[in-house]
């Protein structure tokens, strides 16, 4: 349950980014539920490779490359998608920005914190 709910926050939060960068295009909400499974895929596998072969970048940069790094991954997963597009680098930059507070706010926002009282 607890994944479902993640893939549709990741899908409205795609569909949220999309309507606030230019350049950066989900067609509809069923697109938007293919791409956030695509982005997250590309995320788990080549962007986990990705992120520990540019470690020394990453660290001179204070974490800023992991910003061009999931640009590239949201790119790649436009390519292989349909319905979903990033036009620019400049829109995958700032959409992968807008994406990571978007979806984080919106996790916040439905995350459930109730424990069991024993």
């Amino acid at each position: 349950m607890k994944v479902l709910l993640k893939w549709l926050v990741n899908a409205v939060s795609l569909l949220i980014v999309a309507h606030f960068v230019s350049g950066f295009v989900v067609h509809g909400f069923v697109d938007a539920l293919i791409a956030a499974l695509i982005v997250g895929l590309v995320n788990a596998t080549l962007g986990s490779i990705l992120k520990v072969l540019t470690f020394p970048l990453t660290v001179v940069t204070f974490g800023l490359f992991l910003i061009v790094i999931n640009a590239a991954m949201l790119k790649l997963a436009a390519h292989v998608t349909p319905g979903f597009e990033v036009h620019t680098w400049k829109a995958a930059i700032l959409g992968a920005i807008v994406l990571t507070i978007v979806s984080s706010f919106l996790h916040w926002l439905v995350r459930d914190d109730r424990r069991e009282r024993d």
